[in-house]
């Protein structure tokens, strides 16, 4: 394994609020990463700057030895939290939109994962449920042959039924020298598929480790270590 991201001393505020806080990090490729904290602690803006759609205060960040800008991007493949694709679009409008726009969408990946999740390429985005539109950007997300997936709450507004399915997905679908970066809630869903954990709170770092080397030194799940670090 390699370094894949470097974080040195990164702050970043909004007016007098810091929403990270000289946060330090080195993060290796080939992992699934949980970055877990209690809401306002900072996740999304950490993945915003990662993704290239904020700018730090101040300190340094690289991915694969570079500098955030257009090269990261195209090495970058992100999942926002809330739902991106126009209404009017068909499924398979925006197949063509990412295969046109991304060198590395693998449309047959794509395709295969509609059809196991039952989606017809031919449907109007609009006629969608709320769990199928994530399921469908989920899929755009995990079929690009990207070297850093960000994966802003995944699985929030998928059915229980189909969770498993989905994080299979993530994890099957993916190029095992990437890193897959998943931040979520749903902490007990996601925890079999974790490789390390980070927790941060009000832009400070409270744990980072391996999610093994954590279950076994504090003899709990990492569910259990997150409400006991947050007193939740």
């Amino acid at each position: 394994m390699s370094e894949l991201i470097q974080i040195s001393d990164l702050s970043k505020s909004y007016g007098k609020k810091e929403a990270l806080s000289s946060l330090s990090l080195t993060l290796e490729s080939g992992k699934v990463i949980g970055l877990l904290g209690p809401n306002g602690s900072g996740k999304t803006t950490l993945i915003k700057i990662l993704c290239g759609l904020l700018t730090p205060t101040s300190g340094h960040v690289t991915i694969d030895g570079k500098e955030i800008g257009t090269e990261t991007k195209a090495i970058v493949s992100y999942l926002p939290e809330r739902t991106y694709i126009p209404k009017w679009m068909k499924v398979k409008d925006i197949l063509d939109y990412f295969e046109d726009f991304y060198k590395d969408f693998r449309r047959s990946v794509a395709e295969d994962m509609l059809s196991r999740l039952k989606i017809d390429p031919g449907t109007k985005i609009k006629t969608l449920s709320k769990g199928n539109k994530e399921k469908v950007q989920l899929i755009l997300v995990m079929s690009r042959d990207a070297k850093l997936y960000l994966l802003d709450e995944p699985i929030a507004g998928v059915d229980p039924a189909a969770r498993d399915y989905i994080l299979d997905t993530i994890v099957t679908n993916y190029n095992p020298d990437a890193t897959i970066i998943i931040s979520t809630h749903l902490i007990q869903d996601i925890e079999r598929i974790l490789d390390d954990v980070i927790m941060i709170q009000y832009g400070h770092l409270k744990v980072f480790g391996s999610a093994d080397a954590l279950r076994s030194e504090k003899g709990m799940s990492i569910d259990q270590l997150f409400r006991e670090v947050f007193r939740c």
